[in-house]
């Protein structure tokens, strides 16, 4: 629990890899006393159109949840630099870990840039993703930053996370983001 009052020190910014795998982190951040900024940032989404269909989900999350949103620019070239030569790893292999471990890295650089002291992502609400390995990288990466590790598939987390979808009607993908996984 957030013990200071003061909504500076409370933000969190949550890296959110789309809008149904954030909706529920967002709630319980806030009821953990966080006041969460969500960082749109996944390069490793395959196509362009992708990544706008998963942002106009994110938006109408955001806007349910009155929280601040901060979309990064579609950098799908950023991506296939970082995982070349892993392209044919087996999805959770080494090319998701640096897929992981990009975007966090990116997370924690932009919480410096805004003066924002603790980070999390919604990756971890996924029962496709292991917990214990995005909190191993997130904890490397985090420096003089905090990163909180909520293992959000918890108390039925994964099914509050769907369920919001559902009822905002927000799109629904079916593979992790990038066209290896897409296979």
């Amino acid at each position: 629990m957030v013990q200071n009052t003061d909504n500076t020190d409370n933000k969190i910014l949550i890296h959110a890899c789309c809008g149904i795998c954030s909706g529920y982190p967002i709630e319980l951040l806030r009821d953990m006393g966080y006041t969460p900024v969500v960082y749109f940032c996944n390069p490793n989404l395959d196509t362009k159109e992708e990544y706008e269909r998963r942002l106009e989900a994110q938006k109408i999350v955001c806007m349910y949840h009155w929280v601040e949103l901060i979309a990064e620019e579609y950098n799908h070239e950023e991506y296939l630099n970082a995982v070349k030569g892993l392209e044919t790893e087996p999805e959770r292999g080494s090319r998701c870990d640096v897929c992981i471990r990009q975007r966090l890295m990116k997370t924690v650089e932009k919480a410096r840039d805004l003066g924002i002291k603790r980070f999390t992502t919604s990756l971890v609400i996924s029962p496709h993703k292991n917990f214990e390995k995005i909190t191993e990288i997130g904890k490397s990466l985090a420096g003089e930053l905090e990163y909180i590790a909520i293992d959000f598939k918890k108390k039925d987390g994964f099914l509050k996370t769907n369920n919001l979808s559902k009822e905002l009607g927000i799109y629904r993908q079916n593979y992790c983001g990038c066209e290896f996984a897409k296979r």
